[in-house]
């Protein structure tokens, strides 16, 4: 597969002077402050208009046959970032045949999301309902309104598909593994005693703690608990029983991703007591295997959307992650698929208002987010001309955008406007980390369902939260 490249720029250009050092700024380049700083070079940035779903048009162009689209973020708590993400995934259904969107959400909750959408016809107050199932913090992530209309679509569409064209919604992330252990059971009934004893004896390893993975991380940093052995083995006897192949059931592949979540998710709080980039790399590999699995069960000609932060989809190779150690889904599904067959699309904003909280766990908050820091890849667009705007990034010109790294806001579920410029901005090579990137001059917050949360919730165990 191959997707189609632009050589000829059809919206405005913007013609910017940067320092020719790491086109520098406080939060994003060190090496260039002492010596030639005044040394300036031209970059060429053109910019298509982005006003309404008929300018995807550009987009879905460059996108051409790409097997694998992935639609960033740059926090979980702006509404424009889902709203855009969902125009630019009903276009990839309609007229690609894509055939599912994987978010940065849980799997047994968004499997019930997928049951409801591939189900009978449901009104926008049912979706609504259903929806509350995301009752771990932070609930504003898939329990908001916007995915409510999407998640509405999808169902009205899905009305005229047969069983084995409907497309389908699935949680790629790792975090509860307790709530897949028990959505197992029912998967378990007439499968080999052994099976079902492995898949007893995980149950009750983790039995003491339930729903707080927080007090299995701590119990295990204090050796007094370990689950690694109960939840390698039951992992080992689903392969055992499936030899190693793709499942062939529905039913079968959901048995193997709930013990897959437990498997991932024990490795996961382990990691977190261990500190550095482990815990990280644990759950976008994760990801990484979900998704694979997904597209696999599909079969080979599957088409998938993926809905994540930046710090997810952009590849981590061309940032300051790849220095520490981390990897993420962006980097991994372009390691396996190819550059060709993948898609990434990085959304930003300047300015404008976001859902957050000010810790972890805390009130949901509609926070200010203040104009971005000059210099930053934000600042930049928006000297353009003020507009929202969509940007090729094949279409860049100049080699210090190609190589150099600027900063890039990335927002958490965890934010301070105050304290902005200490750890919001994360040093990015654009065209490389990104195949397009959507521009949103001013934003406004997300409308969450302000769904209750489940209590004893442990910690993301990434400082901000994305």
């Amino acid at each position: 597969m191959k997707r189609m490249n632009f050589t000829k720029p059809k919206g405005r250009s913007f013609f910017l002077l940067l320092m020719i050092m790491g086109i520098c700024n406080n939060f994003s380049c060190k090496e260039a402050k002492s010596k030639n700083m005044e040394e300036m070079v031209k970059v060429e940035i053109p910019a298509h208009p982005l006003r309404n779903a008929q300018d995807l048009d550009v987009l879905m162009e460059s996108i051409g046959d790409a097997r694998v689209v992935l639609l960033g973020e740059s926090s979980h708590g702006t509404s424009e970032y889902y709203t855009w993400r969902a125009a630019i995934s009903k276009r990839l259904i309609e007229e690609k045949g894509f055939d599912f969107i994987a978010v940065e959400g849980e799997w047994a909750d968004s499997y019930r999301i997928n049951n409801l959408i591939k189900g009978e016809k449901k009104d926008n107050s049912q979706v609504v309902e259903q929806l509350r199932s995301y009752d771990r913090w932070p609930t504003w992530m898939w329990g908001n309104y916007e995915v409510a209309s999407l998640v509405t679509w999808l169902n009205t569409y899905n009305q005229s598909k047969g069983a084995a064209d409907k497309v389908g919604f699935f949680g790629l992330d790792v975090y509860c593994l307790w709530e897949s252990l028990t959505e197992l059971n029912p998967y378990l009934q007439d499968k080999d005693p052994q099976l079902q004893k492995a898949a007893e004896r995980s149950y009750n390893c983790f039995k003491p703690y339930s729903a707080n993975p927080e007090e299995y991380a701590s119990a295990v940093a204090r050796a007094s608990a370990d689950c690694h052995k109960e939840t390698e083995q039951l992992w080992n006897a689903i392969n055992k029983m499936n030899e190693g192949k793709t499942a062939k059931t529905e039913a079968d592949f959901v048995m193997e991703q709930n013990a897959l979540v437990a498997l991932n998710g024990e490795k996961y709080y382990t990691a977190s007591t261990e500190g550095g980039p482990a815990s990280w790399n644990i759950r976008d590999q994760h990801m990484m295997q979900t998704l694979k699995r997904l597209l696999d069960f599909h079969g080979p000609t599957a088409k998938a959307i993926v809905w994540e932060h930046n710090t997810h989809v952009g590849d981590a190779r061309y940032t300051d992650m790849a220095g520490e150690g981390m990897v993420n889904v962006g980097q991994l599904v372009r390691q396996e698929y190819g550059n060709n067959n993948v898609f990434i699309v990085g959304l930003g904003s300047y300015e404008g208002s976001v859902i957050a909280a000010s810790s972890w766990g805390g009130a949901i908050t509609n926070m200010n987010v203040p104009p971005a820091q000059e210099g930053s890849w934000e600042s930049m667009l928006h000297k353009i001309d003020g507009a929202d705007k969509i940007v090729i990034s094949s279409e860049i010109k100049g080699k210090e955008l190609q190589n150099k790294r600027i900063g890039h806001r990335a927002i958490g579920v965890v934010y301070n406007p105050a304290y902005e410029q200490y750890g919001n901005y994360v040093p990015t090579v654009i065209p490389k980390r990104y195949d397009a990137f959507l521009f949103i001059d001013r934003t406004k917050a997300l409308t969450p369902l302000n769904t209750p949360v489940r209590t004893n919730e442990p910690p993301d165990l990434f400082p901000s939260g994305l």
